[in-house]
């Protein structure tokens, strides 16, 4: 018994210290823009060493007549998202029969930092896979970023809901007299809307218009579906206006992604 509850025990603080370590080694250089030799083999060592770490968890107890009841509650709160995951899976499946001038590649949402929660995310592919700075990353419900560093392993999304002034991204609003065009530049995190500015005041613009890229500034491909017109307000200058868009994604739940890479020939 007291051998059980020794072995038990040095599980549970091996499991603590690969989380601990993961968790420095994935946010060292967190704000550097390119990673150096250094910082690509600490964020490659981190995606290992996580997946070490929940390796106890996503795996269920099979021997007999051991007691099943920490195993159970694991696997119950695995199943709590299982199936929004599974709904995921499919629509990705979907996604991969469409764009189909691209290769793509399917990613796993690795880990995201509670203090830039709508900044980044970092996925499970790398270099290994063709991943490159720059590709433009989507969902089944349509934009959510670009890649901004990568490793051999891994790389960083930095999210449309970033505030970075950095990552702006030209939008086209489309509507019944034409399309207009503006910045997509930042989230607002009260109203849970993206919002849009730079909208000619003159823009006939109403709600529920769709908004896509505008592939204008050569960044993002023209097309790929953002969201609707959900708010409209004037400047107080009446000089432009400011748009909020509501998106069929929602940021907070983001568990497997699509890299679009290079066009096929």
């Amino acid at each position: 018994m007291f051998y059980k509850k020794n072995e038990k025990m040095k599980r549970r603080i091996f499991i603590g210290i690969c989380a601990v370590l993961a968790f420095v080694l994935f946010y060292y250089g967190l704000t550097s823009s390119k990673l150096s030799f250094i910082e690509s083999l600490l964020k490659d060592g981190a995606v290992l060493v996580q997946k070490i770490a929940l390796t106890p968890f996503t795996t269920l107890n099979q021997n007999k007549g051991k007691d099943m009841t920490e195993s159970y509650t694991i696997q119950k709160n695995i199943n709590v998202h299982l199936e929004q995951e599974i709904q995921e899976l499919k629509k990705m499946l979907d996604l991969n029969q469409t764009l189909t001038e691209y290769t793509k590649e399917n990613a796993l949402v690795l880990s995201r930092n509670r203090s830039y929660w709508f900044q980044n995310i970092t996925i499970d592919k790398g270099k290994k896979a063709g991943i490159k700075k720059d590709m433009i990353v989507i969902t089944s419900e349509g934009l959510i970023g670009k890649i901004t560093k990568v490793s051999s392993l891994s790389s960083e999304v930095s999210l449309i809901t970033t505030n970075d002034l950095n990552q702006k991204v030209s939008v086209s609003i489309a509507g019944e007299h034409g399309e207009s065009f503006a910045l997509l530049s930042g989230y607002n995190q009260e109203k849970g809307l993206l919002k849009v500015t730079g909208v000619d005041k003159n823009a006939a613009i109403e709600k529920d218009n769709v908004i896509t890229t505008s592939g204008l500034g050569g960044m993002y491909p023209k097309g790929i579906y953002i969201g609707k017109v959900k708010e409209i307000e004037e400047d107080k200058y009446n000089l432009s206006k400011t748009i909020y868009i509501e998106t069929k994604q929602d940021f907070n739940k983001i568990h497997y992604v699509t890299v679009l890479k290079e066009k096929q020939s």
